[in-house]
């Protein structure tokens, strides 16, 4: 499987705050606001820019995420999250591996359903240690949302 790292997200309380602060401290180019809402997870995320290398700011309003945030604490990294150029040969080689991918919820998903709220096609390997999660996303749509995101972005 051919992966390429992406970014981590990062739980937090505030989004603004957060963004605001990484934006002054380190310079950070900040995304617009995104929302996430699906299967009972809610959050508002946005994505953070230093040079080339990015993490996304995630605030968790319902769901698995904002109980781990509520259990865990702010600015925990909880994922890992790497891009592949196919996402169908990705999960094809995860299955005939015999790891079953799941969505955001930790429901088992299907080849047929890869598509993400955020229009990026995208998988989630089962939780093996804690929290710790691995993402996987489809590279060119990772990186057209990522474009996206800074055509019009909230400024700090």
């Amino acid at each position: 499987m051919e992966l390429k790292f992406s970014h981590v997200d990062v739980l937090v309380n505030n989004l603004e705050e957060a963004c605001a602060y990484y934006a002054q401290i380190l310079q950070a180019r900040i995304s617009r606001t995104h929302i996430w809402e699906r299967g009972g997870l809610h959050v508002r995320y946005a994505v953070a820019l230093i040079g080339q290398e990015r993490f996304m700011l995630v605030q968790p309003l319902a769901g698995n995420l904002r109980e781990l945030l509520d259990s865990a604490g702010e600015g925990m990294i909880y994922r890992h999250c790497y891009s592949t150029p196919d996402i169908e040969k990705a999960y094809d080689e995860l299955r005939a591996k015999g790891v079953q991918p799941e969505d955001e919820n930790g429901k088992p998903l299907t080849r047929e359903h890869l598509q993400s709220p955020s229009g990026t096609r995208i998988i989630w390997l089962p939780k093996r240690f804690g929290h710790f999660s691995i993402e996987i996303l489809e590279e060119h749509s990772l990186e057209a949302f990522i474009a996206d995101s800074f055509s019009a972005c909230d400024s700090y």
